[in-house]
């Protein structure tokens, strides 16, 4: 028998495992049996952990966490293409901006055995390579050098198939604009490095590279239907009166989100640099101008807000105000008494200057004020004009304003302004964001409602009877108001020089949508017997564009003449007479 020189108790060894078993195990087996299980249960409590807290991430990030408020992102898929920056879409979801992987060439120049003769291969497959410096780069016996960003795939495989020792490629980005000129001037481009430059790749830079890893795009209020007919008119306007540049924008009147806008010339995202710089101003938001008469409609919406004057009132415009040097006449003078409605029918600056005189500099100004008018618009863009506002605000100036000069602002800036007067009074801030649903517009309530209504039987009836004929697009009660005005140049105004444009709005027994056209410089020609003033170019191509996107935007036509319509659209016999006397409108 073997003793052991140990002995020890078997209750101080014994260790019993799995009690259905009926096993007991004695000594170090125990031990490491004990210390297993412990941790066993320590990697699946950590795993536990870990799988909660990513679990708990992931419905933050898809179903309780919300995007700026300022911001409308959508859910999109995140790939290796698209994770850099977030992609950009349309009100509809149509792609707008994205990311193209692509292949950038790099040398390591201490490997590279003969800079000469590399160099010179090297451009026979990448001709838009400069010779010379291409082989400094590969002399410079640096371990890394740029030769040539973003190759194509074909560009890729001719450069592996040269073979030549220390050319490496690099997996990288490029910003892809599948619509190309089309939205250029909202969406603006980045760099190389993917830094946004203009538009709102510049304006939302941080946030397009916050919202890219986590799959979201930025969802535009544009509507890229929209947008196309509204580039396509400008632009066949634009060559036929061979303008300068045209600009346009489309608003929804209820909320203010930018269905369209465009500027002329513009240029190709995908290649910026390839165009001049005149191509990369955007006329619709950065360029500022005097607009001419169709600040006409905001000075009879403060008079008739203001108790100034009435809708049945008017003024003499028998004869032209004088006014130390300068003086004041009618385009299309009738040399008579003229109605409120009258006045903006017929465009009378005579008329439009005694109203404003009439409401008061200071009355003036604080509405202008309201409509947004005398400050930078709030847009997001980089590029927004500044106003350029009267040095010295008399009464020269008061009655100059009133008829569009002396005051100078962006077509998308009018707008915004335009559109208060035919949505019940209210003004809406224009946004490049789509809203969410439902979602309720803040605005600023800047003349009463009732005025806003009897603005929309005027407008009606300038297209109806007056300089805005031509801007009639049959079946969707199209309103609005012309306005000419001579550019400023250098000693004066250049008479030669125009900036010819028309605001409307339809349909206007309820207006939803507003758009504001411009034609920088037209040219008249035979069939405007040479004339290039609003009424001959702007309304009719205001005219062709609603009649194209009405029916995009679901707005089903009616019967023009029909009584129910022409009631709605009727105004009061008072204020169309004169002072004892009908006043014929032809």
């Amino acid at each position: 028998m073997i003793q052991t020189d140990l002995p020890v108790k078997a209750r101080d060894i014994e260790a019993e495992i799995g009690s259905d078993s009926g096993i007991l195990l004695v000594g170090s087996k125990a031990q490491a049996i004990r210390i297993g299980r412990i941790r066993l249960l320590t990697v699946a409590l950590v795993f536990a952990i870990s799988f909660v807290v990513l679990a708990g991430r992931l419905i933050e990030l898809t179903v309780i966490r919300e995007p700026s408020p300022s911001l409308a992102f959508m859910s999109a898929s995140p790939t290796k293409y698209t994770a850099g920056r977030a992609d950009i879409v349309d009100r509809n979801g149509i792609l707008l901006a994205t990311n193209l992987l692509t292949a950038s060439l790099y040398a390591d120049a201490r490997v590279v055995p003969d800079a000469p003769e590399a160099a010179r291969r090297l451009v026979t497959v990448l001709p838009e390579l400069s010779p010379s410096a291409v082989q400094e780069r590969l002399a410079s016996g640096r371990s890394f050098v740029w030769l040539k960003r973003n190759l194509t795939p074909s560009q890729q495989a001719a450069v592996n198939g040269l073979g030549i020792p220390g050319l490496y490629f690099r997996d990288e980005q490029r910003r892809l604009y599948p619509q190309g000129a089309l939205d250029s001037h909202v969406l603006g481009f980045t760099d190389v490095d993917g830094n946004g430059i203009a538009g709102v790749e510049k304006y939302f830079d941080q946030e397009m590279r916050d919202r890219g890893p986590q799959g979201r795009a930025l969802q535009l209020s544009l509507d890229v239907r929209v947008q196309h007919a509204l580039r396509d008119e400008l632009m066949a306007a634009m060559v036929r009166f061979r303008a300068v540049g045209a600009a346009g924008v489309v608003l929804n009147a209820d909320t203010g989100e930018v269905l369209a806008l465009a500027s002329l010339p513009d240029f190709d995202p995908n290649h910026p640099t390839a165009a001049p710089a005149l191509a990369r101003f955007n006329r619709a938001t950065k360029g500022v101008y005097e607009l001419g008469s169709v600040f006409k409609v905001l000075t009879v919406a403060m008079a008739l807000d203001s108790g100034a004057t009435k809708l049945r009132g008017g003024y003499n415009a028998t004869e032209p105000i004088r006014v130390a040097r300068f003086t004041i006449r009618d385009s299309h003078a009738k040399k008579r008494w003229l109605s409120v409605p009258e006045i903006l029918i017929y465009s009378s600056n005579i008329g439009a200057a005694k109203m404003a005189l009439d409401v008061g500099r200071d009355g003036q100004h604080k509405y202008l004020e309201r409509f947004g008018l005398l400050s930078q618009a709030s847009l997001e863009l980089p590029e927004v004009g500044m106003p350029i506002v009267p040095a010295r605000w008399g009464e020269i100036s008061t009655m100059t304003v009133a008829y569009g000069h002396g005051l100078a602002v962006s077509p998308v800036q009018f707008a915004t302004a335009f559109a208060a007067t035919v949505n019940g009074g209210v003004l809406l801030p224009a946004t490049l964001i789509k809203r969410k649903p439902g979602a309720r517009a803040l605005g600023v309530q800047v003349i009463r409602a009732q005025t806003s209504n009897q603005l929309r039987r005027l407008l009606r009836a300038v297209v109806e009877k007056g300089t805005g004929r031509k801007a009639e697009a049959p079946g969707y009660l199209v309103g609005g108001k012309t306005g000419t005005a001579e550019k400023a140049g250098v000693g004066g105004y250049l008479r030669n020089a125009l900036i010819s444009s028309f605001v409307a709005a339809f349909p206007m027994t309820a207006p939803k949508y507003v758009l504001y056209l411009l034609l920088d410089e037209p040219q008249g020609d035979e069939e405007t017997h040479g004339y290039a003033t609003a009424g001959w170019t702007a309304a009719p191509l205001t005219g062709r564009v609603v009649s194209r996107i009405a029916p995009i935007l679901g707005v089903r036509p009616v019967d023009d003449g029909g009584a129910l319509i022409q009631r709605a659209m009727a105004l009061p016999l008072a204020s169309m007479q004169g002072r004892g006397q009908d006043v014929a409108v032809n």
